[in-house]
Order: structure tokens, then C-alpha cells, then sequence
């Protein structure tokens, strides 16, 4: 927001908890703190490096598919791009992404507590995700793997190369994601500040309360059923083998259990970021708070029960693909309670086209690209036709990558300031917007018509005539590509200045924004005491933390 002009809280260097967080301690205290800010900052990096590297290996594979044929790799060279591309993103970035980064550090600022309830689970959750990433680092450097990121038997079983290593590193990436859903559950009943209740909390609370209960109660299984993977692998025990009693399909049944609720670990986060940039963005009073909040338990709910639509074509009975097309319907009712809350709450609200605002109108339109395009993939009679084609790629990007990262991107440029007390070039940032979204729209939209034409997906070569839009697709993705790369120069470039972020540029009301940019060792001098609700902008500014000013 150019019109604004604050000048930052300063930060007095001779009392300990007087000193922002970025300035308190050495590098080896930075790698054993407890301190969650510091924490989500460690994620964040983690997690960005893991996204450049899912990204070369998407580029990769566009590069190979503009022309039929041998492009830069052979067939076997292409099954491992793909595999790695999806492997990273889903496990490395988009899973741990939001949850992990942004929500380790506004969670507790949000709550008013001075940290979450476990600080030393927070940094186990931390260090597992770095074991489990450098163990997938290893796969991917004693071999590869060629089975596609969901492993699915009877070829992950039999397949040579490092399958086992890879699946373990998933297995281990786990533990990290139940530690910090735990540890996320016990902060939002424990520490909120005096006067929040549970319907004063921020909708982003809400969306990582819930999403955490779906990382408790889903990831286990996953682990579960990678663990028989590397079992039937190294001992040849029976669960998947037709030849030693086991059913491949049983595989797919255990996978999808926990990866559609996944889907919304990945999904629930994002919407939660939207439903704070949106009211904010507006200076408006959130529309249907109530309504809002429990649509993101209603889906971390529903979410368990619809699996079986990625299985329409298993061989499952008539009736079970009944069910699971229903309960696919049913699940975009909360969704959609949702997208009609946000546009209503911008209806004649003061709407700035900041950065964080230009990404969630970006998601409201991507996101409705990809629900919609879902009915059709939840619809059994289309869904046969469509099922492993290009339609599938497509509608998965537009609900991972044109929502889920994207509403990522709105976070990280509406958290930025306090994360780091410094502002970036907002014009830079928009034409970066600009480019990410033309970009993703360019090489995504192609696959929908290669689809719905018959292209398969994960195919290393096909027929001439799906030539011409494979090629725009690629083209597409170049130009994504020199989105990321804007944005990386202007965020970085922000960080090589001195601090100049006001407390609250946005003029939020939530408790993160109420305490210096960026935050002082333990958050607050004093225990905020709440004294409006977070989405109030229908009254004058009443600060719930003493000494706040901007």
C-alpha cells in the first residue's frame, strides 16, 4: 500500500527482550532455538529451496514434451522428472508449506502467545523435516525414482532403483507433520489470549486448526501403508502381491485415504490465508464468520470419507462409485460457502491491490477453475473418459499450484514486513503477480483441451497433433518461470535494507500486527488482552497490546 508511511518501532539493543528476533543470537543458537518465529523462518528456506528444485524438474519435463520425441532426456530419464517434480512438490513444499512456515510463525503471534505449547517438539518437527528431505535428496542422487510420486504397486514392488530409500523419506516426513498438528491443536486450545474466544479467533486459526486434525488422524496411515511398501519390498511379505495372497488395489485404497484429506492439508491452509488477506485487503468486516469457520471443519471432516473417487475406474462396485461420487459433491458445499464469503466480504469494501490482494483475487479465479473442473473428474460416466489424461493434470495444478501456492504467495507477501521489518518494491511485485498468473494460466489451460482429446498423462511421447499445445504449454511455463525469478530478485533485494516496515502497514486488526516489525524475542512485553474481534474494521482501532502504535 504506497499511500502508507509509518515509521518502524525501534529496537533498543540493550535489553534482551527488547531485541527483534532476527538479531537475537548466533547461527548455532539458530539451529537449536525454540523459538517459533525463527522455526518458520528455518521452514520457510527450507521449503523454498525444495520448491526451486520441484520447479527445475517441472521445467525439465516441459522442455522434453515440445516436440514428440527425444527432446533432452530418453523415456527413462522423463519417468524420474516427473516422479522427483511431483514427489518434492507435494511432499517437500506444498504439504509442510503453509502449515509448517507461515503457521509456525503467525500462529502464536495471532493467539497472543509468546510461543506454541511444545517449543522443543517444534524444533523435532523442524529437524525430521530436514532428516526426511536429505534421505529423498539421497534417492535422488543413487538413481532416481520412475514410479510417480503416488508409488503405486505392483510397479514400485518390483521396479530396481531406490524406491525404498524414497518411500522412507515420505514415511519420515510424516512424523514431522503429526508433531506439528499436535503441537498446533494444543496452542489454539491452550494459549489464546485472554477475551478470544473461539469465534474471535482469525479464520486463519480456524483453517490451521483444522488442517491439523486432519494431519493427526490421516498421516498415520500413510506411514502405515509406505512401511508394508518397504516391507514387501526388502522381506517379499504379502500385502500387495497378488502372487504372495496380496491385492494391489489395496494399495491404492490405503494411499487415498490419507491423500485426498492431504489434498485439504494442502487446500484448507491456503483458504485460510485468503479469508485474512480478503477482509484486511478491504478494510471490511468479515462476511459469514461463523459460517466460514465451520466450513473448514466441514471439509477436514468430509474430506475422510471421498477417497474412492480416484478409483472410479479400479474395478470398485457400481455402488461404491455411487457413494463416492456423491460425497465428492457434497464436499464443494463448504468450499463454496467459502468463495461466496470472500467475494461478498470485498462487495463495496475499500479494496487495495496490494501484492497480497492481486494473489487472492488470482486464487478466487484459479481455485473456481479447479472446483469446477473437479465436477467433472467426480461425475462417473466423464470421468472414465478422463481418468489418466491431461484433464487430470490440469484440474490438479489449478486446486495444488494455481491455489494452494498461490494463496502461499499471498501469505508470504502479507507476512513479509513482519517477518523480516522490511518492505518490498510493490511495483516489481505486481508485475511479478502479473507474469505468475498469465504463466500458470498459459501452460495449464492447453492440457485441459490435450485431455479432453486423449492425450495420457505422464506419457514420454505422443501423436503430432497434440504438438501445438504441448508447445504452449511449455511456452507457458517460461513464463512462469520468469515470474518466480522476478519475485525471488525483489524479495531478496528487500532484505539487504535496513528496516523500514511500519508495525501494521495493511491496518490489520489481528494480534500478529499488533507488535513490532519484526517481532521482539517473546512477541509481546505484556499478554495482549483481547479487546476486538479480528475483523472489527466497522469500528474505530482499539489496540489489545499496551504500548502499540504504528
Amino acid at each position: 500500500m504506497a499511500d502508507i508511511v509509518a515509521t518502524p518501532k525501534s529496537h533498543a539493543q540493550g535489553d534482551h527482550h527488547d531485541v527483534d528476533y532476527l538479531h537475537d543470537g548466533s547461527l548455532m543458537s539458530w539451529m537449536t532455538t525454540v523459538d517459533h518465529k525463527k522455526l518458520g523462518v528455518m521452514y520457510l528456506w527450507s521449503i523454498l529451496f525444495m520448491f526451486f528444485l520441484g520447479g527445475v524438474f517441472a521445467l525439465l519435463v516441459r522442455l522434453e514434451l515440445i516436440a514428440p520425441g527425444r527432446t533432452i532426456m530418453d523415456a527413462e530419464q522423463y519417468n524420474k522428472a516427473f516422479t522427483l517434480h511431483g514427489a518434492i512438490m507435494v511432499f517437500l513444499f506444498i504439504i509442510p508449506s503453509i502449515p509448517a512456515a507461515l503457521g509456525n510463525f503467525a500462529l502464536p503471534l495471532m493467539l497472543g502467545a509468546k510461543d506454541v505449547a511444545f517449543p522443543r517438539l517444534n524444533l523435532a518437527s523442524f529437524w525430521i523435516y530436514v532428516t526426511g528431505a536429505l534421505i529423498a535428496t539421497t534417492a535422488m542422487f543413487t538413481g532416481g525414482v520412475d514410479t510417480g510420486w503416488t508409488f503405486y504397486t505392483p510397479y514400485s514392488t518390483t521396479t530396481d532403483g531406490p524406491v525404498a530409500l524414497m518411500t522412507f523419506a515420505a514415511f519420515v516426513l510424516g512424523f514431522s507433520s503429526i508433531l506439528t498438528g499436535v503441537n498446533f491443536i494444543a496452542t489454539v486450545h491452550k494459549l489464546r489470549a485472554p477475551g478470544m474466544g473461539w469465534f474471535k479467533m482469525p479464520l486463519f486459526v480456524w483453517g490451521i486448526y483444522s488442517t491439523a486434525i486432519i494431519q493427526v488422524l490421516a498421516t498415520p496411515v500413510l506411514a502405515i501403508t509406505l512401511l508394508l511398501l518397504i516391507m514387501e519390498r526388502a522381506f517379499g511379505v504379502g500385502v500387495f502381491d497378488p502372487k504372495l495372497g496380496g491385492d494391489p488395489v489395496l494399495f491404492q485404497h490405503f494411499f487415498w485415504f490419507y491423500s485426498h484429506p492431504a489434498v485439504y492439508i494442502m487446500i484448507l491452509p491456503g483458504m485460510a490465508i485468503i479469508s485474512e488477506v480478503v477482509p484486511t485487503m478491504s478494510q471490511k468486516v468479515f462476511f459469514g464468520y461463523k459460517a466460514t469457520a465451520f466450513s473448514s471443519v466441514a471439509i477436514a471432516i468430509v474430506s475422510f470419507v471421498v477417497w474412492g473417487h480416484h478409483m472410479f475406474t479400479s474395478g470398485q462396485s457400481q455402488l461404491a462409485g455411487a457413494i463416492f461420487s456423491f460425497l465428492t459433491f457434497l464436499v464443494g458445499i463448504p468450499s463454496a460457502i467459502k468463495v461466496f464469503n470472500w467475494i461478498t466480504t470485498m462487495y463495496k469494501g475499500s479494496v487495495s491491490l496490494a501484492a497480497p490482494m492481486l494473489y487472492a483475487l488470482m486464487f478466487l479465479i484459479l481455485f473456481g477453475i479447479g472446483g469446477l473442473t473437479g465436477i467433472f473428474l467426480g461425475t462417473l460416466s466423464v470421468d472414465i473418459h478422463l481418468h489418466d489424461t491431461y484433464f487430470v493434470v490440469a484440474h490438479f495444478h489449478y486446486v495444488m499450484m494455481g491455489s494452494t501456492v498461490i494463496a502461499f504467495l499471498a501469505g508470504l507477501h502479507y507476512w513479509w514486513p513482519k517477518m523480516f521489518g522490511r518492505m518490498y518494491n510493490e511495483g516489481a511485485a505486481r508485475i511479478g503477480a502479473i507474469l505468475v498468473f498469465v504463466g500458470f494460466n498459459t501452460t495449464f489451460l492447453p492440457q485441459f483441451l490435450l485431455g479432453s482429446r486423449g492425450m495420457p498423462r505422464r506419457y514420454y511421447n505422443y501423436l503430432p497433433e497434440f504438438q501445438f499445445l504441448h508447445q504452449v504449454s511449455t511456452v507457458g511455463s517460461w513464463i512462469l518461470g520468469l515470474g518466480f525469478l522476478i519475485m525471488a530478485g525483489y524479495l531478496f533485494a528487500s532484505l539487504r535494507k535496513p528496516f523500514d516496515a511500519p508495525s501494521n502497514p495493511w491496518h490489520a486488526r489481528t494480534l500478529d500486527w499488533q507488535t513490532s516489525s519484526p517481532p521482539i524475542t517473546h512477541n509481546f512485553h505484556e499478554t495482549p488482552v483481547l479487546k476486538q474481534g479480528p475483523y472489527d474494521f466497522f469500528k474505530p482501532f482499539e489496540p489489545s497490546v499496551e504500548g502499540y502504535h504504528e
